[in-house]
Formats: C-alpha cells, sequence, structure tokens
C-alpha cells in the first residue's frame, strides 16, 4: 500500500469516526477533511472545490429551494380533514401518512418529505387517538424508503447516477431505481406500520396516566411554601416524586455537594429531568411551579411545541441567547434534548438537532419566530384553509419531474422551476437561499474530491483486493451482496450521501474486476446507502423522530432490525432480477 492510500484510508476513517460521533459540527468536519487530503497530496489545488460545482451539489440545492415553497403551500391540510372524517383504522392510518411521506419523498429529498408530511400525521393522531409513537418512527422511515425510488430522492442517487455517467457516458434514467427501490419501499412502509402497532400500543401520555416510555423534558421550576418537596433530599427525588435533579439555586446561587446532603428548602429553583406527564403532575398539585408569563392573560397566548430542523439558526445556540423568541415576548418553558450531560441552568442549555423546545406566548409571535429560525411546530391545531392557488408550486414542480424524467439533466430542469417560481412570487431567492441546510451542502461538495481519491489513489483497487480474500466478487451476485451490506453497515452512523461517496469506488472496482457492467453495483450503493433504520443519527429524519416521538435508542432497534432484514433480502434480490 503506498502513502496515499494509506493517509486517504486513514483520513476518511478519522472523518468517519467524527461525523458518527456527532461531537463537531459536520460541515467543518468536511472542510477539515478537504483541506487535509490537499495537505497530504490527494489532488491538486485547483480541484479542492470542484465539488461546489457538481451537477449533484447544484441539483440538491434546487430541490432544497423547490421544497420550501412546497412546504408553505399546506396542499395536504384539506385531505388531512377528509381523511379524518372517514375514522379510518390505525393500521390506515399509520400506513397511509407513511405511504404519503413515501411518495413526496420520490420526488424531493426526505427531510422536505418528513418536514411536509408530519403535521398531516400529528394532526391525524390527535383527532383519531392514535398515539403518537405509532405515526412519528413511520413516517421518518416511510421517508427514507421513498427516496430508493428516483433519481432525486435521495443525494446518494445522483452520486451513483453521476458516477455512471461518468464511466460510461450515460447515467441512470429518472426511474431506473424504482425497479429495486419501488417493491422495497411497499414491503417497508407496510411491514413497520404492522410493527409499530404492536411495539407502541401506550397511549400518549397524560397527567391522568403516567408511564416511562413519555417524552423526558428538562424544566426549570420553582418550590412554592407548601411544596411536598420541601425537606426531601435530592437523592430522593427520582424514587419519590419520578424526577431526575441536576442543580439546585437558592437566590442567586447553586447549592452543592453531594445528592443526598442537599436539602430541598422554600423558594428554591429545581433544575431537574423527567417525563411531561410527571411534571405536569407536579404542576397541578402545587410541588412545582413556573414563573407566570406576563402575556399568560391574552387571548391569543397559547403554548407550541417545535422541533429543531437541521437547518435551523438555534442549532449550537444557548437558550438564553434565543433572541428570536425573547424580543417577541415568547418563554421557553421546557427542552426535550438529545444532550447527554446537562450543566448550569436552564437558560445555559445547548441545543441540537432534534430538540424539542415548549414555547409559551402570543400565537402569531411564535408563527412569526418559528419561521424565521427554522424550527417546525408540532401543535396539532385544526388546519387553516389553503392558501389560494396553493397547487401551482406543486403544478411547477411536477413539470421538472416531467422534465427530468424526459431526459434532461436534473440541475437544468429544476432550474426552470425554481426561476418560475420565483417570478411568480412564490420563492424569495435570496431568502430562501440564507434558509438553506447548509451544513449538508457543505458537507456533500467537502467529499466529492476526497470520494475521486480513492478511484485516483488505486485505494479503491487496494479494498476490492481485500475483500475479495472473504468473498469471490469476481461472481456479479457475491460482489453486489457485499457492496450493498457495506453501504447498510455504514450508514446508520454517517450520512447516506457520504456512504455513497466513500462507496462508488469501490463498487466501479468491483465491476471492473469481474469484468461486469457497473449498474448493479451502483443500484446496490444507492439502495444500501438509504436503508438506514436501526440508529437514530444515521439521518437527521431519524434523529428528528426520535425527539418527536420520544423514543430510545433500543426503539429503532426493536423496530428496524426487520426492516433492515427484508430490505437488504428484497433488494439484493430484485437488484440481481432487474441489473444483472
Amino acid at each position: 500500500m503506498s502513502f496515499e492510500q494509506a493517509s486517504l484510508l486513514s483520513l476518511l476513517l478519522a472523518m468517519l469516526i467524527l461525523f458518527s460521533l456527532d461531537r463537531i459540527r459536520i460541515e467543518v468536519v468536511s472542510i477539515a477533511g478537504l483541506l487535509g487530503g490537499y495537505a497530504l497530496g490527494l489532488y491538486p489545488a485547483e480541484q479542492i472545490f470542484t465539488g461546489f460545482a457538481s451537477p449533484v451539489v447544484i441539483t440538491v440545492v434546487e430541490i432544497l429551494l423547490i421544497v420550501q415553497v412546497l412546504a408553505r403551500a399546506r396542499l395536504f391540510d384539506g385531505l388531512a380533514t377528509r381523511f379524518a372524517a372517514a375514522r379510518p383504522s390505525g393500521f390506515k392510518v399509520i400506513s397511509g401518512t407513511s405511504a404519503l411521506a413515501g411518495f413526496m419523498s420520490i420526488f424531493m429529498n426526505n427531510i422536505g418529505a418528513f418536514a411536509i408530511t408530519l403535521p398531516v400525521a400529528l394532526r391525524l393522531g390527535t383527532v383519531l387517538t392514535i398515539p403518537r409513537r405509532q405515526l412519528v418512527m413511520p413516517v421518518s422511515f416511510a421517508a427514507l424508503l421513498g427516496g430508493l425510488v428516483s433519481l432525486i430522492g435521495t443525494p446518494a442517487n445522483l452520486l451513483v447516477s453521476d458516477a455512471l455517467a461518468t464511466t460510461t457516458g450515460t447515467g441512470f434514467h429518472f426511474f431506473d431505481f424504482a425497479y429495486v427501490g419501488l417493491p422495497v419501499a411497499i414491503a417497508g412502509i407496510l411491514l413497520i406500520a404492522f410493527r409499530v402497532q404492536r411495539l407502541f400500543q401506550e397511549p400518549d401520555e397524560t397527567p391522568a396516566t403516567i408511564s416511562p416510555t413519555a417524552r423526558r423534558i428538562v424544566v426549570e421550576r420553582r418550590i412554592p411554601d407548601a411544596s411536598p418537596l420541601i425537606g426531601v433530599r435530592l437523592s430522593d427525588c427520582p424514587v419519590r416524586f419520578g424526577i431526575k435533579p441536576h442543580a439546585l439555586m437558592r437566590g442567586d446561587n447553586f447549592v452543592f455537594g453531594p445528592l443526598d446532603q442537599s436539602v430541598i428548602e422554600p423558594g428554591d429553583v429545581l433544575l431537574a429531568e423527567g417525563a411531561d406527564a410527571v411534571f405536569a403532575g407536579l404542576a397541578a398539585t402545587q410541588t412545582l411551579i413556573a414563573d407566570a408569563h406576563p402575556n399568560g392573560l391574552q387571548p391569543d397566548f397559547t403554548r407550541v411545541e417545535a422541533v429543531v430542523m437541521p437547518e435551523s439558526t438555534l442549532v449550537g445556540s444557548r437558550v438564553r441567547s434565543l433572541e428570536v423568541f425573547h424580543h417577541r415576548g415568547i418563554a421557553v418553558t421546557a427542552l426535550s434534548m438529545r444532550a447527554p450531560r446537562i450543566e448550569g441552568r436552564f437558560l445555559d442549555l445547548q441545543l441540537s438537532i432534534g430538540d424539542i423546545l415548549t414555547l409559551e406566548g402570543p400565537r402569531i409571535a411564535i408563527g412569526e419566530a418559528l419561521e424565521e429560525s427554522e424550527c417546525l411546530p408540532l401543535a396539532s391545531t385544526a388546519p387553516s384553509e389553503p392558501a389560494p392557488l396553493s397547487w401551482r408550486p406543486f403544478a411547477l414542480f411536477a413539470c421538472g419531474v416531467a422534465a427530468s424524467a424526459a431526459g434532461l439533466r436534473p440541475d437544468v430542469a429544476f432550474a426552470g422551476v425554481v426561476l418560475v417560481l420565483a417570478l411568480l412570487n412564490h420563492l424569495n431567492i435570496r431568502q430562501a437561499m440564507a434558509d438553506l441546510n447548509w451544513p449538508i451542502i457543505i458537507m456533500l461538495a467537502a467529499m466529492i474530491p476526497i470520494g475521486q481519491a480513492v478511484a485516483t489513489t488505486g485505494a479503491a483497487e487496494t479494498i476490492a483486493g481485500w475483500l475479495s480474500l472473504v468473498l469471490p466478487i469476481t461472481h456479479p451476485l457475491f460482489g453486489i451482496a457485499l457492496i450493498l451490506f457495506l453501504a447498510m453497515a455504514l450508514t446508520p452512523f454517517v450520512n447516506n450521501a457520504t456512504v455513497a461517496i466513500v462507496l462508488t469506488p469501490i463498487a466501479l472496482e468491483f465491476a471492473r474486476a469481474g469484468r461486469h457492467a457497473p449498474d448493479a453495483y451502483l443500484i446496490a450503493v444507492a439502495a444500501g446507502a438509504s436503508l438506514d433504520f436501526l440508529t437514530p443519527f444515521g439521518h437527521h429524519n431519524n434523529t428528528l423522530a426520535m425527539g418527536i416521538g420520544g423514543y430510545r435508542f433500543s426503539d429503532f432497534l426493536r423496530a428496524g432490525w426487520p426492516l433492515a432484514v427484508t430490505g437488504y433480502g428484497l433488494a439484493l434480490l430484485l437488484t440481481a432480477l432487474f441489473w444483472l
């Protein structure tokens, strides 16, 4: 193995570990890796930023711009109302909303499909008393499955198509992925809709029905004079009151010392974690009280839950610095978060993707603040009337899809859609560009030169040689089975676009070594990169679902492993049937 190959593999391994740990922002890791590759001599200076001009990246940007318009069109609000009026069974609601998410994901990025479908699913769940945990995970998984079907369903599909075009002169057609993706998506949606009803049978929580599976939140509450907590040691709070204390404040100072020696006094402020229903019960009995909101008696005062989306400007901010809420008179009263460590006061807590804020304040002000900060509201209020001409953005998008399916380059087709949307005042390009999910775009663009180096340095050939010692990769079925397995093994821990970038050169080397057409190998890469059901952090959809649905890590393993096994077997069979 040459120095270049060894340094490239070391660089990739370090980046994959940092991506999976989620401790450093993905765009920082990507740029550091990009510059590190240049410093190691893996590509010349003129190739460092070629990824930003890639048709794949341009197409992803265009799709994200269009999705912003579609998300505001609210075309499916009326559909949700009519569907709820029919009083369908739980299985029909779960499979129907999941199918909607899967269908939307065929034509847009997975996060966009999830964000558009989720409010519809939550509204139906509230009206029909279906537990939230039975709805959120299937919608997330269905959005991932829908991405298997078309060229633009996920960046991984665009990447493997671009690699095929570079290798053979012709990329995949728009619905070439559907031969494998559509049956896998249908089977997966039906399987997960059936399975969640048996895994998550408990109803959504109320103060009278407390369950250990309720969503856990962090709050800061005051101890009133007659509270049963007075005189209780912090170490006794989990057993006696069902809450985990993190800090106790007396006046302006922290009360330090062992938990079994720290005793609660009247007027203390407690920072604690527990089930949302537990805190509701403690508030009802005046055990813990929140500070009164100054606008609490106004007619439009409301409480709204909102999830921090990947593109949100709040990611990385602390509660005390959320001026987008504070200057509008909106209070952040609770936080459901992924952070394993909670330190300081409530205002010191730092937000990350998938965290859920509980907001109190004027309804209109909350709506404006959420739109400005790119957070997704989870309130299941009755829908307002759809905006006039809400069908136009969807019709224009359909024209772009049709043009791309007819053979026009996707970046050109969707550039036309963006232009028309802007001319018709559906899209403010300047504002929309500022609201894009830039970390994902930067990561995708930065990884492209590194992925190309896997082929140019001979690292792909070396890896293929190592793997040939395990399986006879010159036989196409064994090679495809191994590539599909590798993609599925990596995608629960890193972004699916990264998986495609890393594995595509290796798949092409498998095809070259066996003297086979590369199509089947690249289809296996794309399919495996999207079969991500085992962890909450491999894809942002699952991260969001974990916070919104109040799932544990183990819930993804329990619900996802049958889907992963079924998807692997079916994808391998269909790839062999249609592409070999």
